[in-house]
């Protein structure tokens, strides 16, 4: 049986909205794995270091028969294809996957978290989701919705989708 996972996308280098299209191209080929929908992307307000460009994020979901750490591992491998170094924290990268949400599942491990430990303060990371999902809920109960309410404004601004793109 399959799972639905829901990973963010982010990047601020070389070209953010083509990382991020090329990338969610690289997802949908994963093995195991169907690529069930994508976000539109946004821009946003750099978190922690301010001297870095704004962030172009979104989000996709899929359907998977891989683990966790499985999934984890192939959106690594993605990050690395595309030149992320891991130099500053919260600093600038080309891409950034992060599982926000693995079905039900709760983790709490030395590499993975889930749902991901900042996800209730990034509206760059919840409105994807409710784009993805309108009646998305966390496996402790809350509400997608009622999170992106409640989250800080990082200046969220929703861009054109890209040439080429649906």
């Amino acid at each position: 049986m399959s799972t639905v996972a829901y990973v963010g996308l982010g990047s601020n280098l070389k070209d953010p909205a083509a990382q991020l299209a090329r990338a969610v191209m690289e997802l949908s080929r994963l093995p195991q794995t169907t690529l069930l929908a994508q976000s539109p992307f946004y821009a946003s307000r750099p978190v922690g270091p301010q001297d870095q460009p704004d962030f172009v994020n979104g989000a996709v979901a899929l359907a998977t028969h891989l683990s966790p750490h499985q999934l984890l591992d192939h959106l690594q491998a993605i990050e690395q294809a595309h030149g992320r170094e891991r130099l500053r924290h919260w600093g600038p990268r080309t891409l950034d996957l992060d599982v926000l949400l693995f079905g039900a599942e709760v983790i709490n491990g030395e590499r993975l978290t889930v749902p991901h430990a900042e996800l209730a303060n990034r509206d760059f990371a919840l409105q994807p989701l409710l784009d993805l999902n309108p009646e998305l809920t966390l496996p402790d109960g809350r509400r997608v919705e009622q999170l992106r309410a409640q989250c800080p404004d990082n200046q969220l601004r929703k861009l054109p989708p890209m040439a080429g793109s649906d």
